[in-house]
């Protein structure tokens, strides 16, 4: 049986599972795959995280260092996001610069930091004009098994709540935790066979029309939406997906972000 074939029939029945409100791992429509978060798993790095969800790994790293502000922003810290999506965490990564698919993870995970407000870069600001403190967020793939987002911003938003400024390395007094304004928490909601499901794994990635991430701020405001794929959604469809992910941010954030 050829592959083409195989994929066909693992289509149709993805399909006709969701059209039952049921998922091939046994998941309800919005429920997640187990999700797991260590902080500190990097000594060098100023904060760390390494994040699970089901079978999909990333790691994330936070380097602080100071430099020069923008022109535009003299009075402002800055904010660097990149993603390393490397072939051993899928056949389908390819090594050489940053493809589209790092790209838009780097674009959408630094797009909820900012808009959601979690770090206040006026806070970042050493002596206006002349020196801030400059963020790195690094995010590494380990494992891909679907929704790359969702484990990407979460551990980013872990790993910044884990950093410290290193004022002791740089002789500007102690280290001091960095200040985290908001905690952001992404959601992605697959749609298939006209059915909307939450954490997509892989294979449904593979064969949804489209997907919808949306960024939760703690006020439940969105900072943030990314659209993938040429599939369309209803009005009804879009309003549905925000109540949907709206309730799971919530569930995270509550769960693995908020102290005490």
């Amino acid at each position: 049986m050829s592959d083409n074939i195989v994929a066909e029939i693992k289509k149709e029945y993805i399909y006709d599972l969701a059209k039952r409100d049921e998922r091939a791992d046994g998941r309800a429509l919005d429920q997640y795959r187990n999700i797991s978060i260590e902080t500190g798993v990097i000594s060098k790095a100023e904060g760390s995280a390494r994040v699970q969800i089901g079978d999909t790994q990333v790691l994330v790293g936070v380097k602080i260092q100071p430099g020069e502000p923008f022109p535009d922003t003299p009075d402002k810290g800055v904010i660097i996001t990149n993603a390393e999506l490397i072939p051993l965490a899928s056949p389908t990564f390819e090594s050489g610069p940053p493809r589209e698919g790092a790209i838009e993870l780097a674009r959408v995970v630094d797009r909820g930091i900012r808009e959601s407000g979690a770090l206040d870069l006026a806070k970042l600001c050493i002596e206006e004009g002349v020196k801030v403190w400059m963020v790195f967020i690094d995010v590494h793939v380990l494992d891909y098994d679907g929704n790359l987002i969702d484990a990407a911003a979460l551990g980013a938003i872990a790993a910044l709540l884990n950093a410290k400024l290193p004022n002791e390395r740089y002789d500007m007094g102690k280290d001091a935790q960095l200040s985290v304004e908001d905690l952001p928490v992404a959601v992605t909601v697959a749609e298939i066979g006209g059915k909307l499901l939450v954490d997509p794994c892989l294979e449904e990635e593979q064969i949804t029309p489209t997907k919808l991430t949306m960024i939760f701020n703690k006020d439940d405001a969105v900072a943030g939406m990314q659209k993938s794929g040429t599939g369309m959604l209803t009005s009804e469809q879009v309003y549905q997906a925000i109540e949907m992910a709206s309730k799971k941010a919530k569930e995270i954030r509550k769960k693995f972000l908020e102290k005490g």
